[in-house]
């Protein structure tokens, strides 16, 4: 018992097989979520003193985001487009129904904040909804009915940048020609993507099928900047995020993570398919991509091969994975 009374009260995450920098994370998840309850319990009256009311603060904010919000995309015009590039091309396939979608949310956006306004000024009933809408922009967070045909994200201010960020990779597709890299995190359904991807290389290849086609990949050693042209078959990707281990450019393998850096940002990954039926190489960690930082069966995305001096077995116990977004 004695013995038992000198262990420490908290365990360190190596006992777990984790890195030092888990227990960063369990901090700030738990300081975010003690600021998350102490704000839904805040009270919701206008403040009664001299300052700014609430309702003038989010009209200012509705102000703002209308001036910088997207035009809308018209129909006949996307439709010419996609005509012009092969309307039945798997990759212009997924890029009309990601235009449809983000023309849902920009619609959605715009009816939320114009009816928001009139109804602050009195000239329309404020609704639950847009009752909502105000509590939730005042508090910077993401409306619920702008959530459920969206994506998440952690604040208003960020979500709302990456509507802008989504919004402009789609209209220079469209109207300026396909990317040579694409930012997988700025679409709706990356699987989709991946898929129209795989049936694009089949179609290149005579007598190939679709189930026997699978994902392939490479890590090359540029970021986005410094890639000038397209691949000759598949797709750069940017903008994805090492999660519980590091990344070595120069020999492109996992390495141990920096103390107190816990996200690394890879280069650009080099995804293409092949024709094959033997089995992936069990030398490499097979890592799953997630869309964010909440890892579940709905954010799983697909799987890359890495290279690795150690047995794959490690960054599985240290649940190392690659994220789309780390917000």
């Amino acid at each position: 018992m004695d013995h038992i009374d000198t262990l420490p009260l908290v365990d360190s995450p190596e006992v777990f097989g984790l890195h030092p920098n888990a227990d960063i994370t369990y901090q700030s998840n738990l300081a975010k979520s003690c600021l998350d309850t102490i704000l839904s319990i805040q009270q919701k009256d206008s403040s009664g003193g001299g300052g700014e009311t609430r309702e003038s603060v989010v009209q200012r904010l509705a102000d703002d985001m209308l001036d910088k919000l997207p035009e809308n995309y018209i129909a006949h015009e996307v439709k010419a487009r996609l005509q012009k590039m092969g309307a039945l091309s798997p990759m212009n396939i997924f890029l009309r129904q990601e235009i449809d979608r983000m023309q849902r949310v920009i619609t959605a956006v715009r009816q939320t904040l114009t009816d928001l306004k009139l109804a602050i000024d009195g000239t329309i009933i404020m609704s639950e909804t847009l009752r909502d809408s105000l509590d939730c922009m005042y508090d910077a967070r993401i409306p619920t009915h702008w959530k459920k045909i969206s994506w998440e994200s952690s604040t208003l201010g960020f979500w709302y940048t990456e509507l802008l960020e989504r919004n402009s990779q789609f209209r220079n597709w469209c109207f300026e020609g396909r990317p040579n890299v694409f930012w997988m995190t700025g679409f709706f359904n990356p699987q989709g993507f991946l898929t129209a991807m795989r049936q694009e290389v089949t179609r290149a290849h005579k007598g190939w099928a679709l189930d026997c086609v699978v994902l392939h990949n490479d890590v090359t050693r540029f970021f986005k900047d410094d890639i000038t042209q397209p691949p000759a078959e598949g797709v750069y990707v940017h903008g994805l995020y090492l999660d519980g281990a590091g990344w070595d450019r120069r020999g492109c393998k996992l390495v141990e993570p920096t103390q107190k850096v816990l996200f690394t940002a890879m280069p650009v990954i080099h995804i293409y398919a092949i024709n094959t039926t033997a089995s992936r190489d069990a030398r490499m960690y097979q890592c799953p991509i997630y869309k964010k930082p909440r890892r579940t069966d709905l954010t799983y995305i697909a799987s890359v091969d890495l290279k690795t001096n150690q047995n794959p077995d490690h960054w599985i116990l240290r649940g190392v994975a690659l994220l789309c977004d780390i917000k």
